[in-house]
């Protein structure tokens, strides 16, 4: 039951996120993972984490070209067509 609720809270925090942000955490996540079963040691898994989680990022980052996230003065997250001339 406790893995369960975990996987609920991991998920919704998830869904509050960027793709770039998504890609980062899952890449990591699963880097690490394929990292530790791999080495077998916690290097590894920092290792993999690590890759995974730039590898994911960059992926994620991929997939929304042209729109940019901003930041109203209340603090709302809102998405709109990023201005000219602005580069990644």
């Amino acid at each position: 039951m406790r893995n369960v609720l975990f996987a609920l809270a991991a998920t919704a925090a998830l869904a509050a996120c960027t793709p770039t942000e998504q890609g980062a955490f899952i890449g990591g996540a699963t880097g690490a993972a394929v990292g530790g079963a791999v080495s077998g040691d916690v290097g590894g898994a920092l290792i993999g984490g690590a890759i995974g989680a730039t590898a994911g990022a960059l992926i994620g980052r991929a997939s929304e070209p042209g729109r940019c996230y901003f930041r109203d003065r209340h603090g709302r997250r809102y998405v709109a067509r990023c201005p000219r001339g602005y580069r990644w």
